[in-house]
This record gives C-alpha cells, structure tokens and sequence, in this order.
C-alpha cells in the first residue's frame, strides 16, 4: 500500500498551469483566486481589461502568480489566438470553462438573437475552448483537468431562465461525452454545478420573493457564498486528489438537487 499521502500535498498546483475562461466575473474571479492561493500560476481569460487585470492585482497583492489575457469565447478566431498563445509559452493544465450570460426573458418574448447568444456563450465556449486546448492539454506528466461550470438550472427546468437552463443542461451531457473523449489523452473533464450564488448574471433574477422561494427549497436554507465553491474546485482541479474522477457532475447547492417536494 502506497504512503498516505499530507492533504496540502493532494491539493498543491505549485507545478501547475490554470486558465480560467471567464475569470472576470465573480465567481470566475473568485476561482482564478483559488487556483493561485493553491500555487498556481493563473491565467486570468475574459473580455474586459480592466476587469482583468484588476483580479490579476488582487492575486499579485495575495502573493501569487497571475496574468490576463483578453478573449471573446463566440469568437473562434479569438479562442485559438489565446490557445496558441498558451501552447507557446508551456501549454495548459487545468482549464476552467466559466464563461456565463443569463437573461429573466420570459420564453414567449425570447428573441432568436437572444436565445442564440446565450446558448453560444455558455455551451459553444465549452465546445469551442475544450476543442481548441485539447492538443496542449493532452499527455500532460501528471495528466491535465477541464472543469466546465454549469448550473443548478441544468436539472429539473426552473422558471424565467430557459436559453440559460437548456445551455447548461447541454454543458452537462458535453462534459460527459468528453470525459469519455479525452481519457486516452490523460485529460480528466468534470462538471461543477453550483447552486444558487449571487453573480453578475443571475443578480437581476434574484428578486427577494425568488430568493424565498429558492432557500424554501434548499436544506441548507440559504444562498451560497463563493468561498464554498473553493474545495469541489480544488478538489477536481487537483490531478493528485481526484486522479480517477471523470465525467462526474459534481453539486455544491446547499442539498437543492435532492429536494423533490
């Protein structure tokens, strides 16, 4: 039997690389924050600037290592110059697909503009980045991991977000298909599916009647908090911790996928 091994050990990226699409938002933030504090060296990807490098400071200021790189992910042109980029300078370990857009139009006014948009943003990214990192993310020493954020709205339809709980249900059904893709490559492809967690796309939606109704239907009785996103994240990032974890949809929502009536 193998020595068992310190849990810092399990969870140390101090070797790794990690790419967070989307690391501008709050919880893509909030992840880029993570994987630094962890050791590694983070490539903040989205599409403001400014936004950009305000997380890479924050990171700096922490004493990690970080750097932001500008990407449109409905842009395929944009996603290869970024993926080439990276490839150049060391390749990829751990990618993050966290780019999101939601919207409270109701179905019956959804535009096909709108439905096409937030269906490009949050499952063609997921396609598109996965598709274009899988030749310097593959045979990685140690083996790589994609982490596709999806969304508590994958499962049972919730009412007011169609386009965005048919595009997560689809990012859902494409990490399994990939895990099975990519197994041979040494790149291990999970899903993490939070609950409800206050960010820039779903902060109209979260009325105070809709946030009775969501906690009315949570065990835990309330919303989520970034930070309690941090483990699962760690955890399926880690090619130590979770080195036969693949394909797993893995939900952190406070016990609301297990609630019925």
């Amino acid at each position: 039997m193998s020595k068992v091994p310190s849990p810092s050990s399990l969870f140390d990226l101090s070797t790794q690389r990690a790419v967070v699409i989307g690391g501008t938002g709050v919880l893509g933030s909030r992840f880029a924050q993570c994987l630094a504090a962890a050791g590694a060296r983070v490539v903040v990807a989205g599409r403001s600037h400014e936004r950009g490098e305000s997380v890479v400071r924050t990171i700096i200021a922490a004493g990690g290592e970080a750097s932001f790189l500008e990407i449109d992910v409905t842009d395929r042109a944009s996603v290869a110059g970024v993926a080439s980029q990276l490839a150049a300078s060391g390749g990829t370990d751990v990618l993050v697909n966290a780019a999101g857009v939601n919207s409270r139009t109701p179905f019956s006014d959804l535009s096909e503009e709108e439905w096409q948009q937030i269906l490009d943003i949050n499952l063609g990214s997921v396609f598109r980045v996965s598709q274009l990192f899988t030749e310097q993310m593959s045979h990685r020493s140690g083996g790589a991991s994609i982490i596709n954020v999806s969304s508590a709205s994958s499962g049972p339809p919730l009412s007011r977000v169609f386009a965005y709980g048919a595009a997560k249900s689809g990012v859902n059904n494409v990490t399994q298909y990939l895990a099975r893709e990519f197994a041979p490559l040494g790149i291990r492809v999970n899903a993490l599916i939070p609950g409800f967690f206050p960010a820039e796309q779903n902060r109209s939606l979260l009325t105070p009647e809709r946030i009775a109704s969501i906690t009315a239907h949570t065990p835990m009785n309330r919303l989520g908090e970034p930070e309690e996103l941090d483990g699962a994240l760690l955890w399926l990032a880690s090619s130590r911790a979770s080195s036969f974890v693949t394909g797993a949809l893995v939900h952190v929502d406070g016990g609301f996928s297990a609630m019925s009536i």
